[in-house]
């Protein structure tokens, strides 16, 4: 495979404890809670500040840029770190972040702590998952980026409901202060993670990943399935036309979706292969999208159709991070910052189209779109088979032999 440990295996196994996984996504569950509660304690945000509710909107695509720009940079620069530093590093960026934007008395001050937890949240999030990777053998690995990807599915669940009731009660520097502690608990349980070390590469053996036809191709899936559900996401109450404790019943809706989407990953990987597992959570996604034309102003209907679209979303996500570990092991680390990179340029083009969506065609409007926007992304993950090109060459490089 090209990777190495310093460690190697623990007792014998060749995958990390499920203590140590757990590890990992307690950090990624501090920052899937901490990229949904800001967005949904917007108007609290600019009634403090004394801005617009439009421009506290900014936090989140600055927030969204810093992260898309920074997740490749990041890796590409410590590509031979130990994780282990990379990950209680990135995360105590993340806090310093997070207390600069709680004490912060005006927007530049918090928009400025927002850009240092974005930086924070590059170099722990795609590490997460390179982790995870690298210290699991590939019978293993489909499970345990499954698993990291969990906490972020979990935050949905449990963290953004919480989040937003206490935000709401107590005001959302108490949201960011309590999003401290579990972050400082995963910044010091790090340490107890084996070593971990991509391959040895000079920088522009690490930036040569970004020519690489077979990472282009995952990345154009990731974007294209994931830019329906966030559409939907975006403008969820005015999708459902629902406000209040409905949005936050919604969102635990999805969330649950996602995080059973997420679990069943792993089988569907070993029953039919990462690319084909990718169509499926694509095929999900539009179907539900299709669905929620019809039930969008049912709330029960809603609720049920949001689970289903959670699903697709969390069905869509680890393949892709599985694949570029199969195709790519060498340049892994590097190709999984760019992987949530185009995470988050989905979530840009989503929010993006749907207000266009909707200042055309209205709330009506927006469903549709993103079931459109779904039949995309299934006709993407058909054709762009990296599998079939890297298939291609070794098939040539064999013929060359003879």
């Amino acid at each position: 495979m090209g990777m190495t440990t310093e460690q190697g295996t623990r007792s014998g196994q060749h995958y990390l404890s499920l203590v140590d996984l757990l590890i990992l996504a307690v950090g990624t569950f501090t920052l899937g809670v901490d990229g949904y509660v800001m967005s949904g304690l917007l108007p609290e945000v600019s009634a403090d500040l004394h801005v617009s509710v439009s421009t506290a909107g900014q936090l989140t695509s600055l927030f969204a840029i810093v992260y898309a720009v920074g997740s490749p940079i990041i890796a590409a620069l410590t590509g031979n770190w130990d994780r282990r530093v990379l990950l209680a590093g990135g995360m105590a960026v993340f806090i310093s972040g997070m207390i600069l934007q709680a004490t912060g008395s005006n927007f530049p001050t918090v928009a400025g702590g927002r850009v240092v937890a974005a930086l924070g949240a590059a170099a722990y999030q795609s590490n997460a998952f390179s982790t995870a990777g690298l210290l699991s053998d590939d019978a293993h690995r489909a499970r345990s980026l499954a698993v990291v990807a969990g906490g972020g599915s979990l935050a949905l669940v449990a963290g953004l409901p919480f989040g937003i009731l206490v935000g709401q009660a107590w005001g959302w520097r108490s949201a960011m202060w309590i999003l401290v502690v579990p972050a400082v608990i995963s910044c010091v349980s790090v340490a107890f993670l084996p070593a971990a070390h991509a391959p040895s590469l000079g920088l522009r053996g690490r930036l040569r990943v970004l020519t690489d036809t077979r990472v282009r191709g995952i990345l154009v899936g990731t974007a294209t399935v994931m830019v329906p559900a966030f559409l939907i996401v975006s403008f969820l109450p005015t999708v459902l036309h629902i406000s209040g404790t409905l949005v936050v019943v919604a969102m635990f809706g999805f969330g649950c979706g996602q995080v059973l989407g997420t679990a069943a990953v792993p089988r569907l990987i070993r029953w039919r292969g990462s690319p084909f597992v990718l169509v499926l959570g694509g095929c999900v996604v539009t179907v539900f999208a299709v669905i929620l034309t019809l039930t969008r102003t049912f709330e029960v209907g809603a609720v049920v159709t949001m689970f289903g679209l959670g699903a697709g979303a969390g069905i869509s996500l680890v393949p892709q991070q599985h694949r570029l570990f199969a195709l790519v092991p060498a340049f892994a680390p590097i190709a999984m910052g760019l992987n949530g990179s185009a995470i988050y340029f989905a979530a840009a083009v989503g929010a993006a189209l749907g207000g266009g969506v909707l200042a055309v065609g209205g709330a009506s409007a927006l469903a549709p779109t993103a079931a459109l926007l779904g039949v995309i992304a299934i006709t993407a993950g058909t054709v762009l088979r990296p599998e079939n090109h890297s298939k291609r060459k070794a098939e040539a490089a064999a013929s060359h032999r003879v």
